[in-house]
């Protein structure tokens, strides 16, 4: 029977952007102990991982980017904006993000995984083509997606992102293109400022973009209303092959980031439905990736339960 995948590269614990910084490292050895303290890695598929390679980071991101990254590392510690910086070993790290979501894509393909998570940082949705930002360097997921339609060749792929911040960059790099349908849930007024309602996408892109931003102090029925009601009916009328999951959970009530207020449960709902649109129309095929969450023990609670709605999918 088909597994859940999980990967979390060693070396993405090594990237490290400073004292006091809340994407710290922390953040994995968090998730981890916990999984194994609730005896949930046991049930998970961990295999080695492998770096991006430039020419597949070269989908998204520019080469001039991608040599300001590298360069940027060597010349470390170093800030590349007012909340984004690099240690020596950032540019490794980051490879390894990427190209460990770009592995758990690749198994769950192959019918190896029906589902996957990857704990990986940098995260990566706020990073642009030529443009690393709000902690960010690449963009891991939009890696993956651009592979699964250059690569292995899907006609319609799904991100859905419910970061408590908009995943500016993700937008920024599919907007124009109407085979990536990119779906968030975020907090607004917020970091980065954009994500309104009316950014639906460009040209040939317009209508694969649907945003809901919802205000500060918003719950569980407020964020599941609009899941329910504004994005999954337009996810299943776009039938995506494949689901990605930019899954932040600094929508936590506890989390220091932002003026959200989820629980768990709000993570457990809204990871069962895309688990019913993934099968409806991708045979199952979804992959999550971690972007924020800053409070630690509320991000080893929520991804614990989110992994325990993995895990249902894939032993349904």
């Amino acid at each position: 029977m088909r597994s859940t995948g999980f990967v979390s590269p060693p070396v993405c614990r090594e990237h490290d952007p400073g004292r006091g910084h809340p994407e710290r490292p922390d953040r994995l050895v968090s998730v981890c102990a916990r999984l194994e303290s609730a005896g949930l890695l046991a049930e998970l598929d961990t295999r080695a991982t492998r770096a991006a390679t430039p020419l597949e980071l070269a989908r998204v991101h520019s080469d001039e980017h991608i040599e300001r990254v590298r360069s940027a590392c060597r010349r470390a510690p170093l800030a590349l904006d007012s909340d984004t910086s690099v240690s020596a070993a950032s540019y490794e790290a980051a490879l390894h993000a990427a190209g460990g979501v770009l592995e758990a894509v690749e198994r769950v393909l192959a019918g190896e995984w029906r589902n996957a998570f990857c704990a990986v940082r940098p995260p990566g949705h706020h990073a642009e083509r030529d443009r690393s930002q709000g902690f960010c360097l690449f963009n891991n997921v939009a890696v993956a997606a651009a592979a699964l339609r250059a690569q292995h060749g899907l006609a319609r792929v799904a991100i859905v992102d419910w970061d408590v911040h908009h995943g500016n960059g993700t937008q920024h790099l599919f907007e124009r293109d109407g085979s990536v349908f990119y779906a968030s849930l975020h907090q607004w007024p917020l970091y980065p400022g954009t994500g309104a309602e009316d950014e639906r996408g460009i040209g040939p892109g317009e209508g694969a973009t649907r945003n809901c931003p919802l205000p500060a102090g918003a719950g569980d029925a407020q964020w599941l209303a609009a899941f329910e009601q504004v994005l999954l009916p337009e996810l299943e009328a776009f039938a995506p092959e494949f689901v990605l999951v930019s899954a932040g959970f600094d929508a936590h009530r506890l989390d220091p980031l932002a003026g959200t207020n989820l629980s768990e449960r709000a993570y457990a709902e809204m990871s069962a439905r895309l688990l019913e649109l993934a099968a409806k129309s991708a045979s199952g095929r979804l992959v999550a990736v971690l972007e924020g969450g800053y409070h630690l023990t509320a991000l080893a609670s929520c991804v614990e339960t989110h992994l325990g709605a993995l895990l249902q999918g894939a032993h349904p």
